[in-house]
């Protein structure tokens, strides 16, 4: 009986299968290295997960995809994806009732809407109109080097009245920075509308979970290894919670900022944000349109119907609600939030069922200004660090950290090879 001869260890490891450990992956294998991703959970993807239970798609705390992100363009195929877009705007539910702010450019029917004195006055229209262009027109480069100050004073500074940064802008934002005072970066804000204006916010048909699983299905079989927990990172690879050892030259460590820490002692990590998402089943949809719905009391973040924006997240003939709120809920948990949704959406929502609830611990970084869009990922020699928290709580930021992380092992592997002279 010949034995057959143990493959060669990895050239790089890479600690965890979210999104930028999977851009990472995909980047060194392209380049020809031989690489090993080991994901301690039972499935890729991270924070960006989609469980299916009794006919439903429930996405692991509410996500929306965005089209217009270069890496995003760059790693995926749209098409394949299936996306389901949300309308170009939102409902907010203000002191005097329920408004609606749409973008005239991709929806002129709803242009009246937007005349002044029914949502907002004329001087904040305009402010709004120069904030918009401004951000779409100008360099994302340019973007990311004006002076950093927080996301509410870029907005007083706009131009836009108290009662629009109440009404409007505030609960829309903090349903994207997981925070009420709007003391994320103003760099990280302009960049965000930037991306919004210039593309569609959708939804994968079948979960947002389908991102992740197509980047992973580039990958060669048997690269991801799933259950493979890590528990130390040693001076020749990784050592695994099972007690096994990978040696590799280069480990990369793309895992939540939590675990990176303990992973790498002495890595600086932000704060993070934590985010509640409540899933309710009615029997008819309480608003029949796929638009987000914020709440300027920020009772919740924000809530929509999944299903009209994409039918395949229940089964047929039921309506499933997705509700966020900041933390892990408010006093009273789900029977608060039912109440206030009864209100949001003017309908009973008692013989709603609950059908899941999930709490995202670190769903993103605190983004505090000054806040740099992108650091290295070098933590020491062959050692280390991307994601998210290295440079910003979005889909872009993740994969671009993972693609730099990357090119700065194969270039440190170039520089090794190099003679001196």
């Amino acid at each position: 009986m010949t034995n057959r001869p143990h493959p060669p260890p990895p050239d790089a490891v890479v600690v965890g299968a979210g999104l930028a450990g999977l851009a990472c992956a995909l980047d060194l294998i392209g380049a020809g290295l031989r690489v090993e991703v080991l994901e301690a959970s039972d499935g890729v993807g991270g924070r960006m997960r989609t469980d299916r239970r009794d006919g439903f798609l429930l996405d692991r705390g509410f996500q929306v995809f965005n089209t217009s992100y270069p890496q995003v363009k760059k790693r995926l195929d749209l098409r394949a994806l299936r996306l389901r877009p949300f309308t170009p705007g939102l409902i907010a539910r203000t002191p005097s009732g329920r408004v609606r702010v749409t973008d005239p450019t991709r929806r002129p029917g709803d242009a009246a809407q937007l005349l002044p004195g029914r949502v907002l006055p004329a001087r904040d229209l305009a402010a709004l109109a120069a904030l918009t262009a401004r951000d779409v027109l100008l360099p994302a480069k340019r973007l990311g080097r004006l002076r950093d100050r927080t996301a509410s004073q870029a907005l007083v500074r706009a131009g836009l009245s108290p009662r629009a940064i109440e009404d409007i802008m505030r609960p829309f934002l903090s349903g994207v920075f997981l925070e009420e005072g709007l003391e994320t970066s103003a760099r990280f804000m302009h960049l965000v509308w930037r991306s919004m204006a210039r593309g569609t916010l959708c939804l994968p048909a079948y979960g947002i979970g389908a991102v992740p699983s197509q980047l992973a299905a580039g990958l060669p079989e048997g690269a991801v290894h799933l259950e493979s927990a890590v528990a130390e990172v040693t001076d020749s690879g990784v050592l695994l919670a099972d007690g096994s050892e990978r040696q590799a030259a280069s480990v990369v460590v793309a895992t939540d900022s939590a675990t990176a820490a303990r992973l790498l002692p002495g890595l600086q990590v932000p704060d993070t944000r934590t985010v509640t998402t409540y899933y309710h089943a009615a029997d008819r949809s309480p608003l029949s349109e796929p638009t987000l719905v914020v709440d300027s009391g920020l009772a919740v973040l924000n809530s929509c119907v999944l299903t009209e924006v994409a039918p395949t997240y229940a089964p047929p003939g039921t309506a499933l609600v997705s509700t966020s709120v900041l933390g892990a809920g408010p006093p009273g948990g789900d029977k608060t939030v039912r109440g206030r949704l009864a209100e949001l959406y003017d309908t009973d929502t008692s013989t709603w069922d609950t059908v899941a609830t999930y709490t995202v611990e670190g769903a993103l970084p605190a983004m505090r200004p000054p806040w740099p869009l992108s650091r290295t990922t070098r933590f020491a020699r062959g050692r280390y660090v991307c994601g998210d928290h290295r440079a910003t709580g979005s889909v872009q930021g993740a994969l671009a950290s993972g693609s730099r992380a990357a090119r700065e092992v194969l270039t440190d592997r170039a520089a090794a090879r190099t003679p001196r002279r």
